[in-house]
């Protein structure tokens, strides 16, 4: 187990093209790590993968305990070794980590002039009360920091609480709450549904024996009430039933007619192709609705800011007849 922390998918993408190239040229794994020029944070696992490369390791084993590859990336590739060579599913994981990283990116260049607004008005908003003298410097500052130091510890709260993987009352809570939400708990169950297909096409394309790939599969599943259901398809499978069979006893299928897509793939026995196209129309739907997340969400900070600088002149007395101090 790597104990480094993932790398970022534009990064990740950038690595899996590097080598789908190098591998379609014919070059040895150690000569496309030698010729491979990541950034600095991942520079360091470029060299140790080299290392034990150079000490015998395969292609899977080196990226995996390098931190270069997670650990479904290295089952995906250890099959795909076994089976001969991996260019295609360098060319697929490229694939998939440059419209992950895509997604990202959209969403963070949509915010930046909201938060530069959000940040200008927690500047701007105190000052008259700073010149007038009745906020101290001190009451001034921390009312500018407060608010981002609310946020960034919701958001960092946040993010451990979504990464858990235990089986605690309130991580089944959550997870049961965000299968529930309206609009965002139905973005949820694709998201979910969409990574488990894709990451089953992949390994099944590389080589993997079903058996194998399903539970590898719905460890991708971040929701553990998702996840518990579909790793309810393996017993299913080794009972006999066909993938579109096992499949039929899901709850949270986005589409009703994934099943007949999985029948008519197994039937052509071209199964794994048809999980990565449907896996790729989900992708397409996510990215859609992203974008129109980042269409809304500027919009969102810009109400919340008039708002609150609304708020803050209704509250002033700024506009309340004042006596002069003589009359008083």
């Amino acid at each position: 187990m790597s104990s480094f922390s993932p790398l970022s998918f534009e990064l990740r993408a950038q690595l899996y093209q590097h080598l789908a190239a190098m591998e379609k040229a014919g070059l040895p794994t150690d000569k496309a790590f030698a010729l491979l020029k990541l950034a600095a944070p991942a520079k360091q696992r470029v060299d140790q993968a080299r290392k034990l490369l150079a000490r015998g390791k395969d292609i899977a084993s080196a990226g995996q305990q390098s931190g270069l590859f997670g650990e479904l990336d290295a089952q995906l590739l250890r099959a795909a070794t076994s089976a001969g060579s991996p260019a295609k599913s360098y060319q697929r994981l490229a694939e998939m980590y440059a419209q992950k990283a895509s997604m990202r990116k959209t969403i963070l260049a949509r915010m930046r002039l909201p938060i530069a607004i959000f940040i200008l008005a927690l500047l701007i908003q105190p000052l008259p009360a700073l010149v007038s003298g009745s906020l101290s410097a001190k009451a001034y500052l921390w009312g500018c920091l407060r608010p981002p130091l609310i946020l960034a510890a919701l958001y960092y709260l946040g993010r451990a609480i979504l990464d858990r993987r235990s089986n605690s009352r309130f991580s089944l809570g959550l997870d049961r709450l965000l299968l529930r939400l309206p609009i965002f708990g139905v973005m949820h169950v694709r998201h979910n549904v969409r990574d488990f297909f894709e990451s089953l096409g992949l390994m099944l394309e590389a080589g993997l024996p079903m058996l194998e790939a399903l539970p590898k599969a719905s460890q991708t599943m971040g929701n553990q009430l998702l996840r518990a259901e579909f790793e309810q398809l393996l017993s299913r499978v080794q009972r006999g039933a066909t993938l579109a069979e096992a499949s039929a006893h899901l709850k949270h299928l986005p589409e009703p007619y994934l099943i007949s897509l999985i029948q008519s793939g197994e039937a052509s026995g071209t199964l794994p192709d048809t999980l990565l196209r449907y896996a790729s129309g989900e992708t397409e739907i996510l990215m859609r609705f992203q974008q129109q997340l980042a269409d809304w969400l500027p919009r969102l900070v810009y109400a919340a800011v008039m708002l609150s600088m609304a708020y803050s002149l209704l509250t002033s007395n700024a506009f309340m007849p004042q006596l002069p101090d003589e009359l008083k």
